[in-house]
């Protein structure tokens, strides 16, 4: 029993040992595993370190490199510059010398021909000399005694001769130029019209009076206003007055109107509408008007927008005379004459049709009718024949051609024809532009019209930029600069309307 006891712990003391024995040789066993692994850490860390080095080596060479061949480029290109400078200097030294060449013989000949001078002078003061040891007289006195004996002996042929040509030329001359200016008139005649300052448009029923006047004259105020004209409606039956002194305004009044007398509905938001659009409609009319009278006279190398300005002169009149169709007869003559006598004729159609272009903008610019046209045609391009031709047709400049001559008389022709202009209406006019004038030149002043003949400006404020005080004061100044600065027969009604107008709409 003690045995087996014995063998028993024997045996247990035996696998312990072999136990801790086999523990121990595990652990060995994973140290040097983990030994391994640690140095085959390390040693890929020094094989990626020494790539990462040998990378950074290979890029440091690199940039070495670059930065060498950069220089070098550098060094090459401040070469060639100092080589360019250098031929550029030695190019200017060889110029320098030639110039300086030049100088010396110029200098030279100017001496050589000094010399020649004085030998000529030398020569001409011995020949001098001589002819009066010859003839006993001076160089002024034989001069003079040889005229003198011409002049006895054929002083009354050669009285006679001049006397001959000066009227024989006089004649002929005036002959041909009557021949010109009636052949010019003949060939071309073109009916007169004069324009008036009021447009008549019809109406259905005198019951449209009542709805253009409004509730309280509200619809006529709007359309006055929006329009810049005075609507007479109660002088003519089954007819509306539109009096304004600018035809613009009243073309545009009146087509407006006629609208607004087909859509029913007037009161005064449409009416501002249908104003605006007749604007533009006026405004295609003006393009077209202006196209027609180029396309009628064959000119085609004007501008557009010179035809687009030249349009604008069918709604402008002067002295009563339509100022388009007067400039297109104008051409129509200029050409005629200038055929007749060899002159160029487009240039003389063309500056005859522009010769008073400045007219549809010389209340928007300042100077007059012919400076403006001048500025008009510089900006836009046009020939320098076609403005010299136009520019003196008033004698505000010499005449630079033949073609400028001809344009002025084809001017006088045109407006010198029986009943083709009406002084009256012109000097009236220029008084009621001179009224919109005064009130436009006041600060805070949206427009201003000329009403009733003159007698009446109404001027519109911005709200924004005038007090109701202000405004009051602001109708006193203008009247008396009118009172100061114009001429005018009775008294000037001066009104001044200041108007806040709020718009929102409900959705």
């Amino acid at each position: 029993m003690t045995e087996q006891f014995m063998l028993v712990l024997l045996l247990i003391i035996i696998g312990g040992a072999a136990g801790y024995v086999f523990r121990m040789a595990m652990a060995l066993s994973k140290r040097k595993s983990m030994e391994q692994k640690a140095a085959s850490a390390v040693q890929e860390a020094e094989k990626e370190a020494s790539k990462i080095v040998k990378a950074a080596e290979q890029k440091a060479e690199n940039l070495v490199k670059e930065a060498k061949q950069e220089e070098r480029e550098l060094r090459k290109s401040i070469q060639q510059t100092e080589d360019r400078l250098q031929k550029k200097e030695e190019n200017l030294e060889t110029k320098l010398a030639e110039v300086s060449k030049k100088e010396e013989e110029n200098r030279q000949f100017r001496i050589a021909l000094e010399e020649v001078k004085e030998t000529l002078k030398q020569k001409e003061s011995k020949i001098a000399e001589e002819l009066s040891v010859v003839s006993k007289l001076t160089e002024e006195e034989a001069k003079n005694a040889l005229l003198e004996q011409i002049k006895t002996q054929h002083e009354t042929d050669l009285l006679a001769q001049i006397q001959k040509f000066e009227q024989g030329n006089k004649e002929v001359l005036e002959e041909k130029a009557r021949d010109v200016v009636a052949a010019a008139i003949q060939r071309y005649s073109a009916s007169t019209a004069q324009d008036l300052t009021t447009t008549t448009v019809s109406i259905p029923s005198d019951e449209i009076k009542g709805k253009i006047i409004g509730k309280e004259g509200r619809n006529i105020r709007a359309f006055e206003r929006a329009a810049g004209v005075e609507l007479i409606v109660d002088d003519t039956p089954g007819a509306i007055v539109v009096s304004s002194f600018d035809p613009i305004r009243r073309q545009v009044a009146r087509v407006a109107l006629e609208n607004l007398l087909l859509d029913g509905r007037i009161q005064p938001a449409k009416i501002e509408e249908f104003v605006e659009q007749a604007r533009h409609e006026i405004n295609k009319i003006i393009k077209k008007k202006g196209e027609e009278a180029v396309y009628e006279l064959g000119i085609i190398d004007l501008d557009p927008r010179i035809v687009a300005i030249l349009g604008r002169l069918y709604f402008r009149t002067s002295y009563g005379q339509n100022v388009l169709q007067h400039s297109v007869e104008m051409a129509h003559i200029a050409g005629l004459m200038a055929e007749e006598i060899g002159a160029n004729v487009a240039v003389a159609k063309a500056g005859a049709l522009v010769h008073d272009i400045g007219k549809a903008l010389d209340h928007e610019m300042p100077g007059g009718h012919v400076k403006i046209g001048m500025r008009i045609l510089e900006k836009f391009g046009a020939d320098n024949r076609i403005i010299d031709a136009m520019k003196s047709h008033h004698d505000d400049y010499p005449h630079a051609s033949v073609e400028a001559v001809i344009v002025q008389a084809a001017d006088h022709i045109s407006g010198g024809r029986p009943g083709a202009r009406r002084d009256t209406v012109e000097n009236y006019l220029k008084r009621l532009q001179e009224l919109e004038n005064v009130a436009n030149g006041f600060d805070g002043v949206d427009k201003s019209y000329a009403l009733q003949a003159g007698r009446e400006v109404r001027v519109f404020v911005r709200p924004d930029s005038l007090t109701d005080l202000a405004s009051k004061e602001l109708a006193r100044e203008i009247a008396n600069r009118i009172e100061s600065e114009l001429k005018y027969p009775g008294e000037i009604k001066v009104t001044v309307i200041r108007e806040t107008r709020v718009i929102e709409f409900a959705r």
